[in-house]
């Protein structure tokens, strides 16, 4: 009797894992989009399997499609693995990422790392914004920093940098500089190292703080107007004197931001400062003691 028992629970649960007709079908259409020989129909798996999750066999099957032939496909992969759980495996992917032979992947890889507040993304972006300045840095070579700084932005990276705060919020009214950023982020040439300058904006510590205003003396416009509006945004006065001199600078789109950068830190400087509240020295009487 025992053994009818157990043999009927063995078979109840055999059942149970079975996967129902729909739930098969469903897998055998990603199944079979993933190896497709387009690569837009690839891409396209690779961007819907965001929708499911972290529950395995998923996060394995976009890892696995790192080493697609195709960089949409990539730089895909790359983005949905960034809406996962921060798990181990996810950065061990995006870390490897970072060694991806075309530069636009491994900037995706870096901007991925950042947004998970992996200190690693952040460190990737410094050697980018850097260039060679830091030829020591071990998360790109020489090369790949050449490369990535002639790479142009796609407009994409626009709603990117706004999705992941990027040191701004897109409120009108704020004076957080939306269409700066969004005409720097369109513009085909704005580079790579324009762009880290963006997202790195938010950041107040003293290696980037330095990165930034060594980028307001790049060869590059756009690195320069892009350091301009991440140092305006972190409305420090202090930081007018690193600007004052880009107001002669020979490009127009630095120089105009670089006055209006100028103007904006005056105002937060001429602001009046709140009163700060004493604490009431005051102390509460003694009720007179009872006669007795």
């Amino acid at each position: 009797m025992r053994k009818g028992l157990l043999l009927l629970l063995l078979c109840s649960l055999t059942a149970l894992c079975q996967p129902s007709p729909k739930e098969k079908e469903s897998r055998d259409v990603l199944d079979k989009a993933l190896l497709d020989k387009n690569p837009d129909t690839r891409r396209q798996a690779v961007i819907a399997l965001s929708l499911i999750g972290s529950v395995d066999p998923y996060p394995s099957d976009l890892q696995s499609m790192l080493g697609d032939k195709d960089v949409e496909v990539r730089l895909a992969v790359i983005s949905s693995l960034t809406d996962l759980n921060n798990s181990n495996r996810t950065m061990l992917s995006l870390h490897a990422a970072l060694n991806d032979s075309v530069p636009e992947v491994s900037f995706a890889a870096a901007r991925a790392l950042y947004t998970l507040d992996n200190p690693d993304g952040k460190a990737a972006l410094l050697s980018v914004l850097e260039g060679d300045a830091k030829t020591s840095s071990g998360f790109f070579t020489k090369q790949k920093r050449d490369a990535l700084r002639m790479m142009h932005t796609p407009k994409t990276m626009f709603l990117f940098a706004v999705k992941t705060g990027a040191g701004l919020a897109p409120v009108p009214g704020l004076g957080t500089g939306v269409s700066s950023m969004q005409a720097l982020l369109s513009d085909p040439g704005t580079s790579g190292r324009a762009a880290a300058a963006l997202l790195l904006g938010k950041e107040k510590d003293q290696p980037t703080l330095d990165a930034l205003r060594d980028a307001l003396n790049d060869k590059d416009w756009s690195v320069r107007a892009a350091a301009i509006h991440a140092l305006a945004l972190q409305d420090d006065p202090a930081r007018q004197a690193d600007l004052a001199p880009l107001l002669d600078d020979k490009s127009e789109p630095v120089r105009l931001r670089a006055a209006a950068a100028y103007l904006r830190l005056e105002t937060i400087k001429n602001q009046p400062k709140a009163p700060v509240k004493k604490a009431s020295k005051t102390r509460a009487k003694k009720a007179p003691a009872k006669k007795t």
